[in-house]
């Protein structure tokens, strides 16, 4: 029966794939189809009964938040023509650490980021990113951020967003609810308290910034090319286009990688924040199997910012196929590319 229902539903979103134009307008998608995030622009040229789900890997653009809820037979069959779910940026028990350096100041902080399924809820994933400083820099310039992505698996879409961060002087709290089907987006500041007030999601599948040059390592650019993205910076949307530089060898705590740089611009829209004031960004994402993102920097008029990967441990799933549970499993928790 499992089989049954794979071979239908992928039977269904290929046939979709194939008849929908590359470019499609969201318009021509129905109100349903576009609250389980159909938005496929890449198809398969061949259909195969076996042919694995979108996946960080194999699905094509941008992803955002988490659950891996599967229509079964009927539902699939019954549905509008479906299409390609938006990649993941990290998978159930993926784990990366990285080592921030700010200016002269070579261990300003870290920065961690966990995907895991939220208990009782298999449909989801939770993916968390936390930023402290630390040593000489949280003597200078305390900083704590958290942030908690929730993404629906089956489409790819971020659900809900909490962000946190800390200052000496500075608290704030907020979090954002999104419905797709509406493109509308429901803004909460808990500190301060303020009362909550509606966003309109530009066109795009919407992330933060964290979760954007996550995501990036989905993508199969080459220098020269480039591709959009939509980034929530607190309650503002940012329409990104990274640019596929260069390729450029990367050494790091966890080893030496043939990277490509991406840099994201503001060119849609005037340039605003970070960006108008002159800001650059660049993600240096691996060409191996793994695509991590091996490093990340952000220049400012007053230093730049690196945080450069140290720790990295690779998807439950992985872990398990390639270390089945038994003497010496656990060993796998530290493995590294």
């Amino acid at each position: 029966m499992a089989s049954d229902v794979r071979y239908a539903r992928n039977l269904v979103a290929w046939r979709a794939a194939r008849r929908r134009p590359a470019e499609e307008d969201r318009d021509g998608l129905t109100a349903k189809e576009i609250e389980l995030g159909f938005d496929a622009r890449q198809h398969h040229d061949t259909f195969e009964p076996d042919m694995p789900l979108p996946s960080f890997r194999s699905c094509q653009p941008s992803c955002h938040r988490a659950r891996w809820l599967i229509p079964g037979l009927l539902l699939a069959a019954l549905l509008p023509p479906a299409e390609a779910a938006w990649s993941l940026p990290l998978q159930p028990g993926e784990h990366l650490t990285y080592r921030v350096a700010w200016a002269v100041l070579p261990g300003a902080g870290e920065i961690k980021i966990d995907g895991v399924t939220p208990p009782g809820n298999p449909g989801q994933l939770l993916v968390t990113a936390s930023t402290n400083t630390r040593g000489l820099a949280r003597l200078l310039l305390p900083f704590q951020a958290q942030s908690d992505s929730l993404f629906d698996v089956a489409t790819g879409r971020i659900v809900s967003l909490h962000e946190k961060s800390r200052t000496r002087k500075k608290e704030a709290d907020h979090t954002v609810t999104f419905d797709h089907a509406t493109r509308e987006a429901v803004y909460s500041s808990i500190v301060p308290a303020q009362p909550p007030r509606s966003l309109e999601i530009p066109p795009g599948n919407p992330t933060d910034l964290m979760m954007g040059l996550l995501q990036t390592r989905t993508w199969d650019l080459k220098p020269g090319e480039k591709r959009d993205a939509l980034v929530l910076f607190d309650d503002d949307f940012y329409e990104l286009t990274l640019h596929a530089l260069h390729y450029e060898d990367v050494r790091t705590p966890v080893g030496t990688f043939k990277t490509l740089v991406l840099e994201p611009r503001m060119e849609k829209t005037p340039p605003k924040g970070m960006f108008r004031r002159g800001s650059t960004v660049r993600v240096w994402i691996a060409q191996d199997s793994h695509r991590l993102p091996v490093k990340f920097e952000v220049e400012f008029k007053i230093g730049t910012g690196t945080a450069t990967l140290e720790a990295y441990q690779p998807p439950a799933a992985a872990v398990e196929q390639a270390h089945p549970a038994g003497p010496g499993a656990s060993d796998a928790a530290n493995s590294r590319p």
